[in-house]
């Protein structure tokens, strides 16, 4: 019998519904399915507070680890042929919970050389924490196999308007019943379980070197090229900001947290006018960039 560990961390629920669509059915075909969900010793609030969201800012980009709890003896002493591995975006980087359980022993003792699918629920940027999540698995000596991203489709400052509203409430609703609901929309959740006989087959042949082709033909990662821009650029501004903040003491510094609140500031700045002017840009660079553009459109789609 083949077996199967579907690792993941979800707030909301969504990354949950996604990643279980995903994997049950998998037991059709006689596979063996085992779930691990990760918890933090000290959780993370859902809805969150802005002091809390903002607050997590330095510490989720420079991905400093915090403290979880152990996988049960039963899963961590069982060899996997294939681990799903399900995670957030929080700030262009895998989020915290799922950070701190790649540092920890018990991550190293399942992952080191057993292949590996990624499967990513966020709003729309998740190019630079894949590549983020690439590096950790190699240095986990994990053979990443796969990648399904599933995102908000939804234009920019629509989703930034509604995810706000559901962190911030708790609420996956449809805001003041004009605005879309947020998040991935209930259709693609409900068919990720398309990715499952495509998971399936190469499970059974043990042979993942096709897998993620396959997964493409279904339309498992959409690249959106002004996103990889925008991506990029925000990872080298936020990367500042991230040193600035911690620089200025633990989270109860009254300092700290007056960069926060700055930081807090400058983002809203970023989203409403430097990313619509970033994007007038690119539009009309866009023909001199055709080459680059399908360069990293084969890159970001693959599991290299």
């Amino acid at each position: 019998m083949k077996n199967v560990l579907v690792i993941h961390y979800s707030q909301s629920g969504q990354l949950t519904e996604i990643v279980n669509n995903i994997a049950t059915p998998l037991t059709n075909d006689g596979i063996q399915v085992d779930y691990h969900r990760i918890k933090m010793e000290k959780p993370f609030p859902f809805p969150w507070n802005k002091a809390a969201f903002f607050g997590a800012f330095p510490e989720t980009f420079l991905q400093v680890p915090e403290k979880v709890n152990a996988v049960p003896q039963n899963i961590l002493n069982k060899k996997y042929d294939l681990i799903i591995l399900g995670y957030q975006v929080w700030y262009l980087t895998p989020s915290i919970p799922i950070n701190s359980f790649l540092n920890t022993p018990d991550a190293k003792q399942l992952l080191a050389n057993t292949p590996v699918v990624t499967v990513i629920g966020c709003r729309n940027m998740w190019i630079m924490a894949q590549e983020k999540m690439k590096k950790t698995l190699k240095e986990l000596q994990a053979n990443l196999v796969g990648n399904i991203a599933l995102v908000d489709r939804h234009i920019n400052h629509i989703s930034v308007i509604t995810i706000s509203e559901w962190m911030f409430s708790g609420k996956k609703e449809r805001f003041l019943g004009v605005f879309p609901k947020p998040g991935v929309s209930q259709k693609d959740i409900n068919e990720a379980v398309k990715f499952s006989p495509i998971i399936s087959k190469y499970i059974n042949k043990g042979d993942f070197s096709q897998l993620q082709k396959a997964l493409l033909q279904e339309n498992a990662v959409k690249i959106k090229p002004f996103l990889v821009t925008t991506d990029k650029r925000a990872n080298l501004i936020f990367s500042k900001w991230a040193k600035l903040i911690q620089s200025k003491g633990d989270k109860n510094s009254q300092k700290r947290i007056f960069w926060v609140k700055f930081f807090n500031y400058y983002l809203l700045f970023a989203i409403w006018i430097i990313a619509p002017i970033v994007f007038i840009l690119f539009l009309l660079t866009y023909i001199f960039s055709i080459h680059k553009i399908k360069k990293d459109k084969l890159y970001y789609s693959s599991v290299k």
